[in-house]
């Protein structure tokens, strides 16, 4: 009664007159159509509309340059929602949000599954327009399920998990995270009666003890929710790692000095086994082992060899070996001089050190024997007696000599000068002195 402009308060005893009014407003409303020029500029639009359930989808028709045709909304079953602003369905979850020449748009709150479809714009035109808005309820999934085959690897096999994502509308699609590395898992979509999806991702990988403790991540991406996601910790049973530490001495070990190896295991499980042992011989008689820890006393030669160091858990069983060579006692050498009679001469013997320490897989010692330093001296005193020869013939040699001519005839001479002439001319006289004897 209202859509025909009759008073509300009417009688309903007047059924003839409410037909002949509607009767005439139906022929009224035919003549405008068919008398009214076409117009060719008006335009009808809609959109789709993508609602989660349990919230509210907004439907709009608009209308380009109106010229005052009539607009209504039809829902799926072609039934009129709004007449212009009028709502001749009884459905009150449809609510006016605008009216004018322009646009319809109506709310639609609390939406269903079975809200969704095809709902209708239809304007008043010649010939009269139509423009369609599917509405699409999304429906979240549930919160995603992570499941694993086991509780706890061991290092090096494969491990399997599941991870399940139920009652999505449409299909929900999972990914992986392992720490900040993604993984590619297997999905399978399943779809129930009530044209709902249920969605399982199945990973499969090999663990290494690196990953012990690392997050596994199912991530669930849908358009109605984000962020959906499971997690859990990878947990990875790895044999002992070994290693074994020098305490002390902090140098090279020499005799007469202490010593303390320790053996560093990691394991998960942790080890509960230590063992120490000396490879091809038995321990020293006094050595003391406490706990992770050998101690040995009283260095000496004789406990020079391989030290090793075993650790066992459930998993398996690992070891290190420490390599020992016990240095001489360190000594004072004394500094040989050699002097002569001519040029002081010293000499200095500047000896290496070792510092390397003893370590399994090295080389041979590095310390100098007593032996080399004592060929070393040899060899400079033997130098330096040589040099002493060598000097010795060659002052022999250079030492300065000298002659005395006298003159024959001075012996006669009975003065000086008279000797003086005599050896003067003593090459050059012919004549020779002559004794006779009678």
């Amino acid at each position: 009664r209202r859509l025909m402009g009759l008073p509300v308060a009417a009688s309903c005893a007047e059924p003839a007159s409410v037909v002949t009014l509607l009767a005439l407003r139906f022929v009224m409303m035919s003549v405008c159509l068919c008398l009214c020029p076409a117009v060719q500029s008006q335009n009808l639009v809609t959109d789709n509309v993508a609602v989660v359930e349990g919230e509210v989808a907004v439907i709009s028709c608009r209308v380009k340059n109106n010229d005052d045709s009539v607009i209504q909304l039809l829902n799926p079953n072609r039934q009129t929602i709004y007449f212009r602003d009028v709502r001749p369905l009884k459905d009150a979850r449809f609510q006016l949000v605008n009216f004018s020449d322009n646009e319809l748009r109506v709310s639609l709150s609390n939406v269903t599954l079975s809200d969704e479809g095809r709902y209708v714009c239809q304007l008043y035109t010649d010939p009269p327009q139509e423009a369609y808005a599917d509405i699409t309820v999304l429906i979240p999934p549930g919160n995603p399920i992570i499941e694993s085959r086991e509780g706890q690897v061991i290092e090096g096999n494969e491990t399997e998990m599941t991870c399940t994502a139920m009652g999505s509308k449409p299909a929900a699609t999972i990914r992986w995270m392992k720490g900040d590395k993604e993984l590619q898992g297997k999905s399978k979509v399943e779809e129930t009666y009530d044209t709902m999806f249920t969605v399982t991702s199945q990973l499969t990988f090999t663990v290494t003890k690196e990953d012990d403790g690392v997050p596994v991540v199912c991530i669930v991406d849908h358009p109605a929710v984000k962020d959906v996601q499971a997690q859990t910790y990878l947990v990875v049973h790895y044999k002992p790692e070994v290693k074994i530490v020098v305490e002390f001495p902090d140098g090279l070990p020499r005799e007469g000095q202490n010593m303390e190896l320790s053996c560093q295991a990691k394991g998960k499980p942790h080890p509960q086994q230590i063992n120490w042992v000396k490879v091809d011989d038995d321990l020293p008689s006094h050595a003391l082992i406490t706990g992770p820890d050998l101690y040995i006393e009283n260095l000496n030669k004789t406990y020079n060899g391989t030290y090793r160091c075993f650790a066992a858990n459930s998993v398996g069983e690992s070891y290190d070996d420490y390599i020992l060579y016990v240095y001489d006692a360190p000594t004072t050498t004394p500094i040989p001089t050699t002097a002569t009679t001519t040029t002081p001469t010293t000499t200095t013997i500047s000896l290496p050190e070792a510092t390397a320490d003893s370590r399994a897989g090295e080389g041979a010692p590095r310390a100098v024997d007593h032996a080399v330093i004592g060929g070393v001296v040899a060899v400079v005193v033997f130098a330096m007696l040589c040099l002493l020869i060598i000097l010795g013939r060659y002052f022999a040699r250079h030492k300065g000599t000298y002659f005395t001519h006298e003159a024959k005839g001075a012996d006669d001479a009975a003065d000086a000068d008279t000797a003086i002439i005599n050896a003067e001319g003593g090459h050059n006289n012919s004549d020779e002195k002559k004794e006779y004897y009678i």
